[in-house]
């Protein structure tokens, strides 16, 4: 029996719309106090102690690391005569930012972020490249902080210019046709209590000129009667316009300005400010601007609208909605490459200037493309392409002959053909079909007993597709089937898909979830002794609301980095953003709903709950980690049994952007080796070769 750490507590009791509720542990969330310091330190002791046990860690670990080390390559892109693009060599804590005359052309490092800390923790998380590929502006987070400070560099020469730009955060990144002025936004310096806590509201748009102190800065965009409102900056590629979209917070719904950068008088034009429907730049000629939206058309469509003409412009259809789901549109080459769905995995289309279908870029498989790049001038097109057993594999595309060849395929020790994908369709509780992905290795054994791991994410109109991770390959490699089931609240088939999963109806998306672990189960593919479940951040919600409903269903839970307090998370950093999904626990009936399923307060004493590896990170401000804090301290005061309830908390760490390799390992590892003994299952392939320290 596991002997967890005092966890401080008190007999809090509030009343929201006349129901109490209770919050024993709300002195976690002062994450900067003694106790809670303390606290950490002494749950980790208990974790790690549990962790160094299990004997399977290290040959997991050195399996991992092995399948790690390889060559990663970021998607290419263009600018002056130069091409621009990441790669890590294997191991490498962080991605190196490269340039070239050619591709083919030998690569000169322009940044590399390894070389800024000793342990990794400094990472590059944006970059911007001016029009003409001489300057560089790039943005840095240290210890996984969504707090970015921005420097500048001359590619050329590698010089770092002296300008530096703080309390960046949820920015765009835009330079001026010259390559003079730069354009970002931030907020207010906080207060130094606040830093990675406070709530973060009253977005504001600049422009910096080289050479300048961040003081001197321009402000060019506010809206002080609109604290939540948030600003992208984006650079038409003509440099005529800078094109500011407005974001409300997570909701899909956002607005559109935009600044006319050849008159030196011009004012802010708002075009649409409505927040009517959802509108995505894509590119212009001239005064027409092309955006890809869901008005009118839950699945999406593009659309254009001529400025000179001015605010209620007339929207002209150029492509019409599909009965996939557009996802994004790049501009290249004078013509539209569209990305669509079609069942939670990617179709490219590419249509002339004025709507007409072109042709289908055809992929390797049934797999991901998130992203093609290219310029509007350029016939050459770039994009990265990867399912679940193809690491992301560099592609060229040439817009004109539509003639498609790789340019970068990565290598690794295992063979892909050894493994099969498939994808089924269960009904979900309501009767809504639902897809979900099965990849396993070949010839496995449906017996009812195989080693299972369900994942999912569902919300904030994010897809879940096919993507490729060396810590699933190691589960399968370990004699384990991987899940992943697309349940509603994504995007995989639009805005009525999304909307059936947000605030009232989020009931739907752990009812999906369910569905999909019942399915396996009577499917012979698992059993719940044998199925673990996880997810990240609102996926990290997930397991928490489906372990509390469903205790019985699964051996194992691993949420990471989840929200699971429902009535404080609008409190603290963005969390007050997701409303949009969510709903507030200010509204009478929406805080109804949220009660109804809150992790933290659906923990109910006396109840045998799965084996549990809560993750989180002490800098997470993205999602606090007092969620965690508090979630772990309630579960191990009411688990009954032998199961573990544990807290792996990471230091020098936040939400998982930017982190470094070694760390990604050691978690990864970590989950795999607790999934060991939470399921009672001995590895097979490299992972089972058992290593033990000298």
């Amino acid at each position: 029996m596991i002997k967890y750490p005092e966890s401080p507590c008190d007999d809090i009791v509030e009343k929201i719309h006349g129901i109490e509720v209770k919050d024993p542990y709300r002195r976690l969330e002062d994450l900067d106090s003694n106790q809670t310091q303390q606290w950490i330190a002494a749950e980790n002791d208990v974790t790690f102690r549990y962790l160094d046990k299990i004997p399977f860690r290290n040959s997991i670990h050195r399996r991992m690391t092995e399948l790690w080390n390889y060559e990663k390559f970021g998607i290419p892109f263009k600018k002056g005569e130069r091409y621009f693009f990441t790669k890590n060599n294997g191991l490498q804590n962080q991605d190196v930012l490269y340039w070239s005359e050619s591709l083919a052309g030998e690569p000169k490092v322009l940044l590399d972020p390894n070389a800024l800390s000793d342990d990794g923790t400094i990472s590059l998380i944006e970059f911007a490249v001016s029009d003409d590929g001489k300057k560089l502006a790039y943005g840095l987070s240290a210890s996984g902080s969504d707090w970015q400070e921005w420097r500048f560099m001359e590619v050329g020469s590698g010089r770092t210019l002296p300008d530096k730009l703080n309390w960046v955060k949820f920015s765009g990144a835009a330079w001026s046709k010259d390559g003079m002025d730069f354009y970002y936004s931030r907020y207010d310096e906080p207060d130094e209590s606040d830093i990675y806590k406070g709530a973060n509201y009253y977005h504001k748009l600049y422009k910096h000129r080289l050479n300048t102190l961040q003081s001197e800065d321009i402000l060019i965009y506010e809206k002080p009667n609109e604290k939540e409102w948030g600003f992208e900056g984006h650079a038409t590629h003509d440099g005529a316009y800078l094109l500011i979209l407005i974001w409300k917070g997570t909701y899909r719904e956002n607005g559109i300005a935009y600044l006319d950068l050849q008159d030196p008088q011009a004012q802010v034009i708002e075009l649409l400010t409505d927040f009517d429907a959802s509108y995505h730049f894509i590119g212009n000629t001239g005064s027409i601007f092309y955006f890809m939206t869901d008005l009118d058309a839950p699945s999406g469509r593009v659309i254009s609208m001529d400025t000179r003409r001015g605010a209620g412009l007339e929207k002209q259809e150029i492509i019409p909605p599909a009965g996939d789901a557009l996802q994004s549109v790049e501009f290249i080459n004078k013509m539209f490459a569209a990305i669509y769905l079609h069942d939670a995995h990617t179709r490219i289309k590419v249509f002339n200037r004025t709507g007409e279908f072109i042709r289908e870029i055809k992929l390797p498989g049934i797999g991901t493309v998130e992203q093609i790049r290219g310029r509007y001038d350029d016939r050459e097109a770039f994009f990265s392409y990867t399912d679940f057993t193809t690491p992301g594999t560099i592609c060229h595309y040439d817009m004109g002959t539509g003639e498609l060849n790789v340019v970068w395929q990565a290598e690794l020790p295992f063979k892909a053909d050894d493994y099969e994908t498939e994808q089924i369709f269960y009904d979900s509780k309501d009767g809504t079909k639902v897809p979900l992905f099965i990849c396993h290795k070949k010839g496995i054994q449906l017996d009812g007993h195989q080693p299972a791991l369900l994942y999912g994410y569902g919300g904030f109109n994010i897809a879940r597709t096919p993507f490729f991770s060396v810590p699933h390959l190691v589960w399968m490699e370990m004699g384990g089937l991987f899940a992943l089931a697309n349940i509603r609240g994504g995007a995989e088939y639009g805005k009525e898909w999304h909307e059936q999963g947000t605030k009232l109806k989020k009931q739907n998306v752990f009812d999906d979830f369910i569905a999909a672990a019942e399915w396996l189960i009577d499917n012979k593919y698992t059993c719940p002794s044998k199925l673990a479940i996880s997810g990240r951040s609102n996926g990290g919600l997930l397991i928490g609301a489906c372990m509390t409903q469903r205790p019985d269903l699964f051996g194992a839970c691993i949420p990471i980095v989840g929200v699971l307090d429902m009535l404080r998370f609008h409190k603290f950093t963005i969390g007050w953003a997701w409303t949009s999904d969510y709903g507030s626990p200010d509204d009478p009936a929406e805080f109804e709903a949220l009660l109804a399923y809150s992790p933290y307060h659906n923990l109910k004493p006396g109840t045998a709950y799965p084996a549990t590896l809560i993750c989180t990170g002490d800098h997470d401000d993205r999602v606090f980690p007092a969620h965690s804090f508090k979630f772990a301290a309630a579960l191990q005061s009411v688990q009954t049994g032998e199961q573990p309830g544990l807290i792996r908390i990471e230091t020098k760490a936040g939400h998982g952007l930017g982190k470094p390799v070694s760390k990604l390992i050691d978690e990864a590892t970590d989950q795999w080796a607790f999934l060991t003994t939470a399921l009672d299952i001995t590895p097979a392939g490299p992972a089972g070769d058992l290593v033990v320290d000298p």
